[in-house]
């Protein structure tokens, strides 16, 4: 199947051929579906906090930071190209001829180039975009008025202007303050230092990003660090990583075998962003607050999400204080009845850990055994908010194929749909995914937990993309939140939806909660 020089190639992205054979194998035979049991609810897999839990978390967390080596991580490798897809089709299709001006001034969507045009003075980048108009002798306005809607796109598209088409979300101008626009990578170290301050003052931030992005981030950072360490008091610790190109998985044709560039050599697809568990697994941290690069907000708004990131810091650290000084004292002697009793109800209540049934059966030396390999793994805590008809996994109790049950994020893509059963499960669901995570990454003697160790290699994905006009399968490695820690121990807490504004399409930037009050 593979010549000399497709070896050559394999061994230089550093890719075993067993990896290869058994990428294969899953395209032959495809990735089974999720088996749903029942959404997750508030109060059913999903704890809704009280006002006075809330900040008895919000304490806990606060209290204990200093003890803590804390890291931020940022999933940011990804170009904006999908930001703009409505601007490029524009920019294809508008010729300038009457019956499309008249369609221009008829749209009133939301999402339409019509309403971002109209709407542009508003926008954090306006001003940057009228700098470099006014170097070529123009401005918005004069193109707005006489129609030459496609070069005022392409100015925001290309090179020649902000170039936005080929940078990633992190670099661009996202939100307008009196002393300038902040990029969403800057606004990312803004909530740093307020959350991921450790107590010798540095706020650790790692940004995971595409390798043709490194020196504009780092230009960025290099320009306005001093600055934002000067207004909220802290050295920052900014990292970088790449995405290794050892996870790259190998496209196939529609007969699943290897898929060839024209030159004849192997086509090699990124695996998503379950390939950042490699990231993740190298961070030297004791927690880690995970959160995408698009979802930030201006400051008026920042003081919600504040709270309810040191909610499930706090209740994390919570958590997982009990468990190691559980695990730890079952390290060391014979536990009693009563110990292990205690920590089943807490299990129970806390960890939606229920284990009736055959546990109660077993001898106490098994049951502190069966104790100990449960409560031994690294633990997330997942905000949730309320559904309001945002795309996104969602939280679900989930049937595992040895037979027990458990709390999972789960993707469309991993359920039966066609099954009525699970489309029925999935009608009922209450909440979604939002990525808003804090992980707790060391075992109870502080040793780091290898995270290669808890993933389902049965949740990855395979769809249909195309190369050359070609059909080909990809496949992605299970989803860094979904099965890449399906073997976590998984606690799904409810937040606000005034925590959530992603900016998916650049007319997202012109919401309310983006823009200036």
């Amino acid at each position: 199947m593979f010549t000399e020089e497709d070896l050559k190639q394999i061994e230089r992205k550093a890719i075993g051929l067993s990896v290869i054979d058994r990428q294969i194998e899953n395209f032959r035979r495809g990735f089974p579906f999720i088996n749903l049991v029942r959404p997750a609810t508030a109060g059913d897999g999903i704890f809704s906090s009280s006002d006075d839990e809330l900040s008895y978390f919000i304490n806990y967390f606060n209290d204990h930071l200093k003890e803590l080596r804390v890291v931020k991580f940022v999933p940011a490798s990804g170009a904006a190209t999908r930001m703009f897809k409505h601007l490029f089709e524009f920019q294809e299709s508008f010729h300038n001829i009457q019956r499309e001006r008249e369609a221009f001034l008829k749209e009133k969507d939301f999402n339409s180039v019509s309403y971002l045009v109209s709407h542009l003075p508003e926008i954090a980048f306006y001003t940057r975009l009228q700098e470099i108009l006014s170097r070529c002798g123009l401005d918005t306005t004069s193109l707005v008025d006489s129609w030459r809607l496609d070069l005022l796109v392409s100015f925001i598209l290309e090179e020649k202007g902000l170039n936005y088409a080929n940078l990633p979300k992190g670099l661009i101008l996202f939100h307008n303050y009196p002393e300038g626009a902040r990029t969403a990578a800057e606004e990312h170290l803004v909530e740093a230092a307020t959350y991921a301050r450790n107590s010798d003052g540095t706020a650790r931030i790692h940004f995971t990003i595409s390798p043709e992005h490194h020196e504009k981030f780092q230009a960025l950072f290099n320009q306005v660090s001093e600055m934002y360490e000067s207004r909220f008091e802290v050295t920052y610790s900014i990292g970088f990583s790449e995405q290794l190109p050892s996870t790259d998985t190998l496209a196939v044709d529609e007969e699943n075998r290897p898929f060839r560039n024209p030159d004849g050599s192997l086509l090699f697809r990124p695996a998503g962003h379950g390939a950042l568990l490699k990231n993740l697994n190298a961070l030297d941290a004791d927690i880690i607050f995970v959160k995408n690069i698009d979802n930030i907000v201006p400051d008026r708004l920042k003081p919600a999400t504040y709270r309810y990131k040191k909610l499930i810091g706090g209740y994390l650290l919570y958590l997982r204080d009990h468990i190691n000084l559980f695990l730890a004292g079952a390290d060391h002697k014979e536990l009693s009845e009563k110990e292990i009793t205690k920590m089943v109800r807490f299990m129970d209540n806390h960890l939606s850990m229920n284990l009736s049934g055959n546990f109660t059966r077993l001898s106490p030396k098994a049951k502190q055994k069966k104790l100990m390999e449960l409560l031994n793994r690294p633990i997330r805590i997942c905000g949730m908010v309320k559904n309001e008809g945002e795309p996104g996994g969602g939280p679900f109790w989930v049937k595992r194929r040895d037979g027990t049950v458990s709390l999972q994020i789960v993707e469309s893509s991993q359920i039966e749909l066609k099954n009525p059963e699970q489309q029925a499960i999935v009608d009922k669901a209450t909440h979604f995914n939002p990525v808003d995570l804090v992980c707790s990454i060391r075992n109870f003697r502080g040793e780091r937990f290898n995270l290669d160790e808890f993933v389902d290699e049965e949740a990855g994905f395979i769809s249909l993309k195309s190369s050359g006009g070609r059909i080909l399968k990809a496949q992605e490695l299970p989803g860094l939140w979904n099965g890449a820690m399906a073997n976590w121990i998984t606690i799904f807490v409810e937040v606000p939806i005034v925590t959530f504004n992603p900016v998916k399409t650049v007319n997202d930037l012109l919401r309310k909660e983006h823009l200036e009050e």
